[in-house]
């Protein structure tokens, strides 16, 4: 029984994705890598051009938590920077503005290839969060992959009418890892470790 518990908890898998500028930066390699170095183990890899649908499913408009996100972090970084959201967005009204910021991840995504994977080992999906670390590249920490490689700022992908480049997605929970490998994958595409 307790064997058993082991490798189910050696099995946790998580989703993650390199977005299509850490593919443009040649960093798939790099960031791989930065898994591997933690015994992840990568059980299904591949490079797609994904279509709208695919992105649509995967930042679906009707996750209401979500779309919440987008525009909070929006527009909290055009009050940091006491500028009026209205001059740049063309409104301030939070849930136009998380609307337009999907918009603008759904165009980008589907304009240039990504690469999916799937990883597994203990406590992948928390282990992977800590190794991607913040959404936001500038308030990553050094030594994770956010904070080596980027240094993307949403005001600046707010005021140039396009999503923030933070290179990577990752799972957040169980049920969003779950619900994405599915998304992304077919289960005889998975190898069995």
């Amino acid at each position: 029984m307790v064997i058993d518990t082991l490798e189910h908890i050696k099995k946790q898998q998580t989703f993650v994705m390199i977005k299509p500028d850490g593919v443009a930066r040649w960093l798939v390699g790099e960031i791989v890598s930065r898994f591997e170095q933690r015994q992840l183990k990568v059980v299904a890899m591949q490079m797609k051009q994904a279509t709208r649908e695919q992105i649509m499913a995967h930042y679906p408009a009707d996750d209401e938590k979500r779309v919440t996100r987008l525009w909070t972090k929006s527009l909290g970084t055009f009050e940091e920077n006491n500028i009026d959201p209205k001059q740049f967005l063309g409104t301030d009204k939070a849930h136009q503005i998380g609307e337009k910021v999907l918009d603008y991840l759904i165009n980008y995504m589907t304009r240039w290839p990504v690469v999916v994977m799937v990883l597994q080992w203990v406590n992948a999906i928390d282990m992977v969060r800590k190794i991607v670390w913040d959404t936001i590249p500038a308030k990553a920490a050094l030594g994770t992959i956010r904070g080596d490689l980027s240094i993307e700022t949403p005001f600046l992908a707010n005021v140039e009418a396009r999503p923030m480049y933070n290179l990577i997605h990752a799972s957040e929970t169980p049920e969003e890892a779950e619900k994405e490998i599915a998304l992304w994958f077919d289960k005889d595409q998975i190898t069995k470790q």
